[in-house]
């Protein structure tokens, strides 16, 4: 996954690979949520507040289907001292409709990250 910086957060389109399979067509839940994790560091990242995880906190709309196309959405709601307060989504390319959504505390630290060249 690369997460590009936009006007409304950090976002990636994606498409999730059949090795991630939980029921038959169906990507895990843990997948889902590592999508939103990693929404929501990469939003603190390209706001200038690179952090860790500290809460996450994953609301699962709905099953996410093999071969679906999604977009993740991270964004940086608010800053207080070392704290970053974000929210993520991911919404289907193909319906419109909400797959998952989740809220996180990040905690601020010099975190140094190797961009994949693309």
């Amino acid at each position: 996954m690369v997460f590009t910086p936009g006007e409304n957060g950090s976002f990636c389109d994606f498409e999730v690979p059949p090795r991630f399979q939980s029921w038959k067509g169906m990507a895990h839940g843990g997948i889902v949520s590592l999508m939103l994790d990693e929404a929501v560091g990469w939003a603190a990242w390209h706001a200038g507040h690179p952090g860790v995880t500290g809460r996450l906190a994953v609301s699962l709309r709905r099953p996410l289907k093999l071969g679906e196309r999604v977009r993740v959405l991270g964004q940086v709601e608010r800053v207080r001292r070392t704290l970053v307060y974000c929210n993520a989504t991911v919404d289907s390319l193909d319906d419109g409709g909400r797959i998952a959504d989740a809220t996180a505390t990040l905690m601020m630290t010099d975190t140094k990250v190797d961009v994949p060249a693309q």
